[in-house]
């Protein structure tokens, strides 16, 4: 079992860092959730009946602890202030001032991204993972029609805000 638990935390390792980057700005408070994300993980595992992927089911367990993370901690002050170290990713591999625009653009998404209602931030989060309709309703525990309609106004929100502060 700690073997399967190991080589499924180093396969899903980047996607549960995106969830809890999705949830948590702060980089001490990230890893402090993406520890208690594979805790549960691990204790999670031993319940998995193969009723829908695994990706699936490890994103449910992600999303359910990231919840219950912020939920635990909203009565704690926070910071507006945004990680630089969230995303490293492409802008890496771009000159530099086109790396600096990408960075901008994604701090910009994500504060936008945490400060929304946890029903929407979920079904976007989960969107974003590739995950169809149907997964992400059986994660979220609503009907499709219902995922599909908080996405479009998920995804209109986004925009809308985006737009704005611009």
């Amino acid at each position: 079992m700690a073997a399967d638990f190991a080589s499924i935390l180093k396969q899903y390792n980047g996607l549960l860092s995106r969830v809890a980057a999705g949830y948590e700005a702060n980089e001490a408070l990230r890893q402090e959730l993406l520890q208690e994300i594979a805790v549960a993980v691990w204790q999670g595992l031993q319940r998995f009946e193969h009723k829908s992927s695994l990706k699936t089911y490890i994103l449910k367990i992600a999303h359910n602890r990231a919840v219950t993370h912020v939920a635990s901690n909203a009565r704690l002050p926070r910071t507006d202030e945004l990680d630089e170290n969230t995303e490293h990713g492409v802008s890496a591999l771009l000159n530099p001032e086109d790396a600096t625009a990408q960075d901008k653009q994604l701090q910009a998404l994500l504060s936008v991204v945490r400060t929304l209602p946890l029903p929407g931030r979920q079904v976007l989060t989960l969107s974003l993972e590739g995950l169809s309709y149907g997964e992400i309703a059986d994660v979220c525990g609503i009907t499709t029609s219902h995922a599909g309609v908080l996405l479009k106004r998920t995804k209109e929100e986004v925009v809308r805000r985006l737009n704005h502060d611009e």
